[in-house]
């Protein structure tokens, strides 16, 4: 299983997130805004995405944090 992460500093949803995927051991890629990919990018990627994070996994798009949680695709990890 292979996550991204789209993220920007001081968001709470988004350290709750990476914590998620690093407690079972998930490799993920983080993608900040601001610090080498811009808000343009995200929006080629999620173009509703209104907040961060916005959560990837095996390229399938999930959503934000409440989504990952309520997606069950962390269960069997």
């Amino acid at each position: 299983m292979k996550a991204i992460i789209w993220s920007k500093p001081d968001c709470p949803y988004c350290v709750r997130a990476k914590y998620e995927f690093e407690k079972r051991d998930i490799e993920f890629e983080e993608r900040v805004i601001g610090f080498g990919w811009t808000r343009e990018q995200l929006l080629e990627s999620v173009p509703q995405a209104r907040s961060v994070p916005q959560i990837f996994i095996d390229e399938k798009y999930i959503g934000g944090y409440t989504d990952l949680m309520n997606s069950g695709e962390l269960d069997s990890q």
